[in-house]
Formats: C-alpha cells, structure tokens, sequence
C-alpha cells in the first residue's frame, strides 16, 4: 500500500473564511501585509461575538438567572481553551488583560514593586518593543534598579554569548520577545530561559508576534511569564492574555482594585480573590473572550504545520524577489525569521512608499514600529514592513512587487 501525501496547505480555501479579504481597496483587489500590526478575524470570531450579544449579553459570574449563566460558561470555557492551547497546567493560570501591553504592565507593576530594589538590573533585547521597555523603565526608575539592553547583531540576531556575560546575581528579569515584530527573527527564547533561571533570574516572553504562527507550549520553553493580545490570534482587540506561573501569581499583590478581585471588603481591610480573579478587576471584556475562544476553535482546527510551511514559503519567495529588486535593501536578516520582511527601498521615505502602495491596495506598514531602539542601532528612522499570514499567497507577493515597482519609478 503507497504511503498517502499529505495535501499542501489551501491558502485560497483559507481566505474564504475572512470576509474583509473579499474586498477592493482603491480600485484594487485588497493585499493585507499587516498582519504583524493586527491579524484578521475569521467568520466564526465574529459571529461568536454577534451570537453572544444577540443571546447571552449579560454580565458574568454573579448572575442568578439563565444569560448570565450561558455567559459565564462561555467565558470560562474561554479560559480553558487558552490553557490548552499554550499548554498551561491550569487555566486559572491564564489572566485577561487588554493586550500584551497591559499584561507587562501588570508584571512590571505588581512583581517588579514588591521585588525590585536598589541596584537589581532588568534585561531586554536591543530589539524590544516599547511596551516590554517602558513598563520596566517606570518601575526601575521607582525602585533604584536599571533596565540594561541585550546587544543584538547587524543582522537582527540576540547575542546570547554577551547575555550570558551580563548574567549575574543582581539581574532579577530578563524580558524578551519571542518573535521581534520589527524585524521577524526567532529568538531562542528557550536557551534564553535556561541561561536567565540559570543565574537565578525570571523570565517574561512577550509572545504577541509568536502565538499566531505555530504552537507555543509555556510549560516547554519554562519562562516564568508569557504575554500576548487576542487581535494577533485572529481574535478581537482590546484583549489580552498573561501566563503565569501559579507560584509567582499568588504571591504577586492586585495590579487594579475594584469588582471582581475581592472576596470580602471591609473598611477594616479587604481580603483577595483567589487566581485568576485576584487579576481581574472589573467587568471584562466578555464579548472579546468569547470572540478569542472561537479564534482557538478555529485554529485548532486547522493543518497548523501546513499553514507555518506555507508562511515560511511565503517568506522565502518575498525576500528572494527582494534580493532580486534594484534599490531594495533588506533590514532584518537573521537565519531564524517568520512572516516579517522590513525593508527600504533607496531615495524614498518608507511613509511615501507606503503611500503609494495602499493606492494600489496593498496594505503595508511604515515606520519604526515602536521599536526605537534597534532602528537607531541600525541608523534608519524607520522600515515598510510587510507582514504576512496564512491567508496570504504567493499572488499577493507579486503584487507586492509590482506595486513596489511602480512605486519606485514614481519616486526614484
């Protein structure tokens, strides 16, 4: 009996699920290459969020009545599907937060306060995002400690031999991007964890550029926090999750007071909710969790090592034309990179290259891509980044390209 051949991944099949693909921008069938700034969302995120407003609207966990009921079941059904996904050991690991951004917020502010003190160092990569540099900056400053960069190469490559040379007793964090949304490189955030825990040193992987690609397993990689936003994982905006270990969490004070996160108020004191709520103050976002479960659904559904084969495909094909275009300089070029291509194009600004490409409906991203830092290490304001998805094609490189052309003759 022949071995059977597994089907290459069905991009155009895929797209289908993504009603905003079906769309002319400007004149033009739409290209969508920000997929890094925000991924689209599929029929069935949407209309789990239609159904929930349609039928179950109503607040969650306190309710005595039957919306509040399906609500809060839908809600936390919401939680357990995340824990799977990553493949936390608890669901009461998984916090919702409003992004990726609140989520190092809340470790910066409710560890790093009640951890930090005079002379502790926090460690980051050179190729950071602001929001895994500014949290922890506001929190040093407070405390007397110092945020200290981790070098990164000429071609977007952390250098783990200078990490390893920074480690020492006073280094309490080292934070670091599991995927740089600037550049694209992998980072090997896992002999990254071993060397921090190593010195004695927590972890906090900002997984937001990660979590969309491939499976990520928190349990695998051993970091002590992992961070990322819905609207990267085909889900809403405005939402967020934060992994924790439980040990680290339950000792961790409140980052908001208010509803939700208590257990018994007083004027004479007030005692915590027990994890995930003791995080949690406030009605959530119950739309948006809903809405993120049925984008695990969905995923979870899908040839995911197929569609990583057919992003990886993808970016092969669009640097190999790059490299092949006059004037086109690559930024970014490290050996272990997924779906991000930054790139300049020579004479023109990325914002008018940007420009002209969206008039003929490829949508792109311009500038520094709240990545200072390594923009200035690199000497450029700024980058066209495009960033691609499973539902993009090799069709969509090429107009890519031809855009870039015509952009390029009108520029240059």
């Amino acid at each position: 009996m022949s071995e059977q051949v597994k089907p290459a991944f069905d991009a155009e099949r895929v797209r289908a699920d993504f009603p905003i693909l079906q769309q002319e921008v400007n004149g033009h069938p739409l290209v969508y290459l920000d997929n890094a700034a925000t991924t689209q969302k599929p029929r069935a995120v949407i209309q789990a969020i239609v159904d929930y407003y349609e039928q179950d609207n109503s607040n969650v966990h306190r309710g005595a009545h039957a919306l509040a009921d399906r609500a809060t079941q839908k809600f936390e059904n919401a939680r357990v599907k995340v824990a799977e996904f990553i493949n936390a050991p608890e669901a009461r690991q998984v916090i919702w937060t409003r992004g990726t951004t609140e989520g190092i917020n809340l470790v910066a502010s409710s560890w790093g306060r009640h951890n930090l003190n005079p002379g502790d160092r926090v460690l980051v990569s050179a190729m950071e995002h602001h929001s895994n540099i500014v949290p922890w900056q506001l929190v040093a400053e407070e405390k007397g400690a110092s945020v200290e960069p981790i070098p990164v190469s000429d071609d977007g490559t952390i250098d783990l031999a200078a990490l390893d040379a920074m480690l020492d007793d006073r280094v309490r964090m080292v934070a670091c991007g599991h995927v740089s949304n600037a550049l694209g490189t992998v980072n090997p955030v896992q002999e990254i964890v071993r060397l921090a825990r190593a010195a004695g040193a927590l972890t906090l992987i900002d997984g937001a550029q990660a979590v969309s690609h491939w499976p990520v397993d928190v349990q695998a990689l051993d970091c002590d926090f992992y961070v990322f936003s819905a609207h990267k994982l085909f889900g809403p905006t405005g939402l967020g999750v934060l992994y924790g270990k439980a040990a680290l969490l339950e000792a961790m004070p409140p980052y908001q007071g208010g509803g939700e996160m208590i257990e018994t108020v007083s004027f004479a004191g007030t005692r915590f909710n027990q994890l995930p709520y003791k995080f949690e103050a406030g009605t959530p976002d119950i739309a948006g969790v809903i809405g993120l479960g049925a984008a695990v659904d969905y995923l979870q559904q899908l040839d995911r090592v197929g569609a990583a084969a057919h992003e990886a495909d993808l970016l092969a094909y669009a640097e190999e034309r790059a490299r092949a275009t006059p004037g086109l300089r690559l930024v970014g070029t490290a050996q272990q990179k997924t779906s991000v291509m930054s790139f300049l194009l020579k004479g023109a600004h990325p914002n008018d290259v940007g420009l002209l490409l969206d008039q003929q409906g490829v949508a792109v991203r311009t500038g520094n891509h709240c990545a200072q830092p390594i923009m200035e290490q690199f000497g450029i304001a700024g980058t066209v980044r495009a960033s691609f998805s499973f539902y993009n094609t090799r069709a969509d490189v090429d107009r890519l390209f031809e855009a870039l052309d015509k952009a390029r003759q009108f520029l240059i």
